[in-house]
């Protein structure tokens, strides 16, 4: 294979012979500098992408950052608000549940004052409740719903603590009441031997005003307080011989005298009931008995008209 080479000007010329080999040669060389060329090439495209790339990620990832903290932020909000509600929750649950124990108690107590019986109220078994399978599906309560049940159902409790509380008030009223006000018989076995009003003297024999209801009985049997109340005299007294006088309040008093010993002191709180002294004869008497004696307001008043 023969080239020739001409310059611009034609002057000169130039004439090159190529054999087989110089001619692979040739297109060995042609190839690896194309090669070459190609390699270069796509390095450069690559750093070209590599940099756009990395260019792209400098300035996306502030943003994606924010919208992470954004993200993150609005989930703790989420999370603090749904524990605070659940702390919300389980405080007003906790005052219900101290509530309903003091409405028990509160209960328990109205129950053993008034004598009901336990078919009437008993706090340890749940109410009756019941009714058939509704035919649709209702949906659950919502959390506002079950707020405003709950702030309802609060606000019920309280008004029935209010109420039983007055109710154990007039119920603890009646009650003292009833253990202050005098009634029944100062003995258990004794029998009346001389009743309130005018009567013939025993010593004198004359018609004088017998302030008292006699009870006779055996000697030594236990004389009995009507009523609560506080021991004001526990001793001797001129015609009383031992005398116990018990004060119960709202004018009223009691005295049980001729007693052949008084158990109970000055200042002593007495129940109803219990034993105070001993059945004697002690000072002006004809026998044994006891000379029960009931006032009020310093007026002495007949024991028959105030027993059941």
């Amino acid at each position: 294979m023969q080239l020739f080479l001409i310059s611009k000007t034609r002057k000169k010329s130039l004439s090159l012979t190529l054999g087989p080999v110089s001619i692979c040669v040739c297109v060995v060389l042609s190839l690896v500098c194309g090669l070459l060329v190609f390699h270069a090439g796509s390095q450069y495209a690559l750093n070209l992408t590599r940099g756009s790339i990395k260019n792209l990620y400098t300035q996306t990832t502030p943003i994606w950052n924010q919208e992470l903290e954004i993200q993150q932020k609005m989930l703790e909000d989420v999370q603090d608000n749904a524990t605070k509600n659940l702390d919300a929750l389980a405080t007003r649950l906790s005052k219900l549940q101290s509530h309903v124990m003091r409405l028990d108690a509160l209960g328990s107590r109205l129950a053993s004052m008034a004598d009901l019986h336990e078919i009437d109220f008993d706090i340890s078994s749940t109410p009756g409740l019941g009714g058939p399978q509704p035919e649709q599906n209702r949906s659950s309560m919502e959390v506002t719903d079950f707020l405003s049940a709950l702030q309802g159902l609060s606000s019920k409790i309280q008004d029935r603590s209010e109420k039983l509380s007055a109710m154990e008030s007039m119920l603890i009223d009646s009650t003292l009441q009833s253990q202050t006000i005098p009634t029944g018989s100062p003995t258990l076995d004794g029998w009346v031997s001389s009743l309130f009003g005018k009567r013939t003297d025993p010593m004198t024999g004359r018609v004088e005003y017998h302030d008292g209801i006699d009870y006779a009985g055996k000697s030594g049997s236990p004389i009995l307080a009507v009523a609560s109340g506080i021991v004001t005299w526990s001793g001797v007294r001129h015609g009383y011989g031992n005398i116990v006088e018990i004060n119960h309040g709202n004018g009223y008093q009691t005295r049980y005298a001729h007693n052949k010993k008084n158990i109970v002191v000055v200042g002593e709180k007495v129940d109803k009931g219990q034993i105070i002294a001993l059945m004697g004869s002690s000072g002006r008497s004809t026998g044994t008995h006891v000379h029960f004696e009931v006032v009020n307001n310093g007026k002495a008043v007949n024991p028959k008209r105030i027993f059941h």
